[in-house]
Formats: structure tokens, C-alpha cells, sequence
């Protein structure tokens, strides 16, 4: 079944559906590293932030430098953890380089700016000058643009994921601590290079703005509540909700904590919109029920969003 999940048969719609958005988000997390981060020396956790440090300090371009990471690094995640990355993920970081290094020429070139002949000078296509923070902003909100599109092909942009797996398995520590004791100790990296508070600041901003862009990415802005209600009148509850709301919903049987009573609760989903209808509507039939709300990530089936493999 999993099998069935994950791999899509070549040249078929679904194939080209997600190498699409594995190219797109490949290009997208390029331009995020190559225009908004490197030229503003904002180091934002992973190979890429090692490599724009390295592109400042000794001139290496930052494609090439973390394809030269990112090779052997997989290669060694292979090994250790199998064979479970696929084709994707080195198409990915494959497509990333190149486009980290040919991105910044190419907007130059449209703009018809010239290029920089001297090996260690920065390309810098948007001209930000002194405006570190919109970069910073702009460009946590591109690379996590790209990051969700990547996730959502089934594939992973490599890097410090890779070391991150690896460590997990060799310490059974959480991987998301790993990841971030990873990427905070390659920020602190780039402040001990370039000697500079700003340095580390901007870039955990970055990196928490990436997080929260690719949240929204994999998730979407969800409006969706999750009702949980416990009345005396069930019944009432549940046929305002079934021919007012026009709403479905669950009735679950609970049992009280202190008293140990036995009685019913009303699991419902609603929409923003309707949130305060359906309050609202509780409160005139039961001024004393029990209302829990929660955000629902992502509501699939009939009502919401159409139930698929994306």
C-alpha cells in the first residue's frame, strides 16, 4: 500500500504533476538562498548556510560548494539509513545548486546589470542595500515556500536532513532537536566567521519565518474549528446542527470524571464562518453546555476539502 502512496509510475499525470512542483520548489528555494540570503550574509541553518559563509570568506559559489556537501553526505545517509531517499531528493539538491549559482546572472542579466568579474564579489540582484531585515523576512518566506513544495513531491532538498537522520539513528535522540542543535550550530558558525551579533539574529528569524512558511505550505491557512461539546440537551444540539447548520458531525459517549456519569458529547466541524452561528446557537439552547474549540489543521472529506493523495 505504501508503495502505491509514495512512487508514481513514470509519465503518467501524477508524475509530472509532482516533478513539477519538485523543480518549482527547487527553483523557488534557490532564489531564496541565492538573492535574499547569501548577499546579506544571512546564514540560515543547513548546507547552504555553510556555503554562503564559505562564498564570503574564500569566493566559492554556493551551489557547487554544496553540491561538494550534499554528494557525499546522501551517499553516507544511503548507507546508514538505506535507500529510502530515491531519486527525488538527489534531483533535488542537484537542481538546487545549479540554480543557486545561475539565478543571481540571470536576474542581473534581465535587469541589465552588469556582472562582477571579481571571484569574491556577492551577486546581489534586488539591491537591498542596508535593508538586512526585509531580506531576512522575504527570504524565510521564499525558502519555506520552497522547502513545502519539495515536502509535498514526497522529496527532501537534503543536507543537514540527511546528518539529522543519521544522528537520530545512531543516538535515538528526537529528530527535530537534532535538527535544530544542527542548524543552530551552523548560525553560531557564521557569527564566529564573521564576527557579527546580527549575523546569528537574522538568521534564526529566517529560520523560524522558513518554519512557519512551510507549515502553511504542507497545511494552508486553515479556518476550520473542531467543536467538542457536552450538554444536558443532545438532542437539541444536534438537530440545530443537522438542519440549521446543515452540519454532520459524531456523538461519543464519555464518562464524567469526578462523578462518573455516563453521558453524550457532540463532535462537530465548522468553518470560520459559521463559528459563531453554531456558538451562538449552543448558548440559546444551553447556557450551561461545555464548549472545547480547537483549529483543525486540515478537514478532508465531504463538506471540506476534497479527500486526495495531496
Amino acid at each position: 500500500m505504501n508503495r502505491i502512496l509514495l512512487k508514481e509510475k513514470p509519465f503518467t499525470k501524477e508524475w509530472f504533476k509532482t516533478y513539477a512542483l519538485l523543480v518549482g520548489g527547487a527553483f523557488v528555494l534557490a532564489l531564496g538562498y541565492s538573492c535574499f540570503m547569501a548577499p546579506y550574509k544571512i546564514v540560515p541553518g543547513g548546507i547552504y548556510g555553510i556555503t554562503i559563509v564559505l562564498q564570503h570568506m574564500w569566493g566559492f559559489p554556493i551551489g557547487l560548494s554544496a553540491l561538494c556537501f550534499n554528494l557525499p553526505l546522501s551517499l553516507l545517509g544511503m548507507r546508514v539509513l538505506g535507500s529510502g531517499f530515491g531519486v527525488k531528493t538527489f534531483v533535488c539538491f542537484i537542481l538546487v545548486a545549479v540554480f543557486s549559482d545561475t539565478l543571481p546572472r540571470l536576474l542581473l542579466t534581465l535587469m541589465g546589470e552588469p556582472i562582477p568579474t571579481d571571484p569574491m564579489a556577492v551577486l546581489d540582484p534586488f539591491k537591498l542595500g542596508d535593508e538586512v531585515l526585509l531580506a531576512c523576512v522575504f527570504g524565510g518566506a521564499v525558502m519555506g515556500t520552497g522547502v513545502g513544495m519539495i515536502l509535498k513531491s514526497r522529496a527532501s532538498s537534503g543536507g543537514t536532513d540527511v546528518l539529522s537522520n543519521i544522528l537520530h539513528k545512531w543516538t535515538n535522540r528526537p529528530l527535530g532537536q537534532l535538527q535544530m542543535i544542527v542548524d543552530s550550530c551552523i548560525v553560531i558558525f557564521g557569527f564566529l566567521m564573521f564576527q557579527d551579533w546580527k549575523v546569528p539574529m537574522y538568521s534564526w528569524l529566517s529560520i523560524f519565518l522558513m518554519g512557519k512558511m512551510i507549515d502553511v505550505i504542507l497545511q494552508g491557512f486553515s479556518s476550520e474549528k473542531s467543536f467538542f461539546i457536552v450538554s444536558e440537551k443532545v438532542e437539541e444540539i444536534r438537530g440545530f446542527i443537522l438542519n440549521q447548520m446543515h452540519r454532520g458531525g459524531s456523538i461519543v459517549p464519555i464518562e464524567g470524571m469526578y462523578h462518573r456519569d455516563r453521558r453524550e458529547m457532540i463532535m462537530t466541524m465548522v468553518n470560520q464562518r459559521e463559528m459563531a452561528a453554531l456558538q451562538q446557537g449552543i448558548y440559546k439552547i444551553d447556557p450551561n453546555a461545555f464548549v472545547t474549540i480547537i483549529d483543525a489543521k486540515e478537514i478532508l472529506g465531504k463538506g471540506f476539502k476534497k479527500l486526495s493523495e495531496d
